[in-house]
């Protein structure tokens, strides 16, 4: 048994039978297989590919307590705990994540309760669907959160996800998130992070598409301590497309991983990713993403960009975008920028009256609108752009610790 694991494979030793009791059958199934995997791989190290530019270990080494409380879903349409979720989940649960990845399994064997979003076939919903994760508490605090998502053939859904923390204590998340988005469904699925810089952020998110169907994914991390977030899309069905945008503001001392992999299946599919990043004072920012064509994913168009803004010379940013490809009739590109402020726009604004601080707000504002303005939902659209303001003018760290307005 790995060292590092310890202190969570003693945890489960004592609270696997409270937290069996607690959960479903669904849910209780692969607990022993996880445990194994867990106790076998202990935390990724960076010599993990997939792990090279975060320190797993140092994230879950402090002794939190672990919330076992189930999910409360109220007054949601299309939400269902899962052992109340109208379709039977057994051939999707835990079907999608990897398997391999102790972070994952260490969610699979301590998750109590999963938020279950089924959209049945030909249906469209209304209106966006919002899951608010709030983090409060009077101690250190580790949250296992498992979402299940579900769009049959045709369905359509607008879900955004945000994670925000009232309390000034230590909180870790370790979110893993599966969709399954049926032949002809349309997804676009958004996640907000306001945390703080006590808070550390694990995500993993797992998408398997069927035929024509369309997902658009934007990840945004506006305030929070350490992040990682990884997206892994299966294009399985002809005719399907994905878009993956991202957004990273840091400062400070904060760390924000961004980990993708788009798995290009079968032929005549599409993606587009676009991953910006504004990093300030000694914030340390990470994009890897892998673009797979497997052998005969003919027609394949595929086009992948990591742009990075370091806004001072002790910021950090670490970019690694990848094109494998098994294909000959494909079309295809990737590239990544790293970059500092442009002298001469800010010599240029500086010249008309505006002032030094405020034309570096609005350069920064400038390169994250890109990734605002690809999002569909005119009204989260218009509030990014109001949190990218205030974020950029500090007044989102201001609020640190103020329960007024939450």
């Amino acid at each position: 048994m790995a060292e590092d694991t310890r202190q969570y494979t003693d945890f489960y030793a004592q609270a696997g039978k409270l937290i069996c009791e607690r959960s479903c059958e669904v849910m209780n199934a692969p607990r022993a297989e996880a445990l194994r995997t867990f106790s076998a791989l202990g935390f990724p190290t960076k010599k993990v590919e997939r792990y090279k530019y975060t320190d797993v270990a140092e994230d879950f080494a402090p002794d939190y307590g672990i919330a076992l409380t189930p999910l409360e879903v109220k007054n949601l349409p299309y939400c269902h705990r899962i052992s109340e979720a109208p379709v039977d989940v057994t051939p999707y649960y835990n079907k999608l994540a990897d398997r391999q990845d102790a972070v994952v399994a260490l969610n699979t064997m301590l998750s109590v309760d999963a938020l279950v979003i089924y959209v049945p076939r030909n249906t469209k919903v209304e209106h966006p669907i919002q899951i608010s994760n709030v983090l409060k508490g009077e101690q250190d605090t580790m949250v296992n959160r498992r979402i299940l998502i579900i769009l049959e053939q045709c369905a359509e859904a607008d879900i955004v996800i945000t994670d925000k923390a009232v309390d000034q204590m230590h909180f870790l998340s370790n979110q893993v998130v599966e969709v399954f988005a049926g032949d002809g469904s349309h997804l676009n699925l958004y996640e907000v992070e306001e945390t703080h810089l006590l808070c550390t952020r694990y995500s993993s998110v797992f998408v398997q598409q069927g035929r024509d169907s369309h997902v658009h994914h934007t990840s945004f991390t506006l305030f929070n301590g350490h992040t990682r977030n990884r997206m892994d899309v299966s294009l399985k069905g002809e005719g399907s497309g994905v878009i993956l945008n991202g957004c990273v503001i840091a400062d400070k001392t904060q760390h924000v991983d961004n980990n993708t992999l788009i798995d290009h299946q079968v032929g005549c599919c599409q993606s587009n990713e676009l991953y910006k990043y504004v990093l300030d004072d000694s914030s340390v920012g990470a994009f890897a993403g892998r673009i797979l064509v497997r052998e005969g994913a003919q027609k394949t168009i595929s086009n992948e960009t990591n742009a990075n803004l370091c806004a001072t010379s002790s910021a950090r940013m670490y970019t690694q975008p990848m094109l494998e490809i098994y294909a000959d009739d494909v079309k295809c590109s990737h590239g990544s920028t790293v970059g500092q402020m442009n002298d001469e726009a800010l010599f240029y604004m500086r010249q008309r009256g505006i002032s030094e601080q405020e034309a570096r707000l609005l350069l920064k504002s400038a390169f994250i609108t890109e990734v605002i303005e690809t999002i569909p939902l005119e009204a989260l659209r218009d509030r990014l752009h109001v949190l990218v303001d205030k974020r950029l003018r500090g007044e989102l760290s201001k609020c640190e610790g103020c329960k007024l307005c939450k």
